[in-house]
């Protein structure tokens, strides 16, 4: 994997936050210089709260820029679950808290319900997103692309015409709103950061040519892997 030229290792996680902040801020200045503004699709989870703080205090025009999810859990955004919770908290502060965001949930009693006013929302995103920023967990799933998840089929069905889908993990907590595979590798350049030696070894089993679904990373490591505008930053 070291040999990879997408990947990216760094000795501490720290580190790997302000580098990942310098690229993600160049591609966003680049991308509102050239269209007038730029977008940024973030997912959950504990790793990426240092680099929404990182990033946060960039000097960037903000008020140009886009911010949205990958995945929601169909949770009030209020909830400690909630990922706009935590992009609230953590991102969308100090100068972060001028750019404009999109979040997922919806009124609607569930993520299914949701997801026509979802897809009206997100389509009001700069399009194509500039950066969308994944996460993986200990079983394989990104997003909310979970092994064994029932309507894991549709949500990576390239054809769908779906910019989003409720599912329900299977291992998980939660329904949830998730993009879906066309509305992910759909974007301009799209990171995958990992931190830890498990999910190093996750990773590694991944990129070993399998079915998807038994690691749905997979999804897009098969079809991106190759390609310049997808990159693994990792940090033991």
């Amino acid at each position: 994997m070291n040999n990879q030229d997408n990947f990216y290792s760094f000795s501490d996680h720290e580190t790997l936050c302000s580098a990942l902040a310098d690229v993600i801020s160049s591609i966003l200045q680049k991308g509102i210089i050239k269209n007038g503004r730029a977008s940024l699709m973030v997912s959950g989870g504990s790793t990426p709260v240092l680099l929404f703080k990182t990033l946060s205090n960039k000097n960037l025009p903000w008020t140009n820029i886009d911010i949205g999810l990958v995945d929601e859990r169909w949770v009030a955004a209020d909830d400690n679950d909630s990922n706009e919770h935590l992009v609230r908290t953590h991102l969308l502060q100090n100068h972060g808290a001028a750019a404009n965001f999109t979040g997922m949930k919806t009124p609607a009693e569930t993520a299914t319900d949701g997801e026509n006013e979802c897809s009206n929302n997100l389509r009001k995103i700069h399009h194509p997103f500039d950066v969308l920023l994944l996460g993986m967990g200990g079983d394989g799933h990104t997003a909310s692309l979970f092994p064994g998840a029932e309507k894991l089929k549709a949500a990576t069905e390239m054809n769908s015409g779906k910019i989003c889908i409720g599912i329900t993990p299977v291992t998980a907590s939660h329904e949830r709103m998730t993009l879906s595979l066309p509305a992910i590798l759909a974007a301009e350049n799209i990171f995958l950061h990992i931190t830890g030696q498990d999910k190093k070894n996750v990773l590694e089993k991944a990129l070993i040519a399998g079915e998807a679904e038994e690691f749905p990373i997979r999804f897009i490591l098969q079809q991106k892997e190759t390609q310049s505008n997808f990159n693994i930053y990792w940090a033991q």
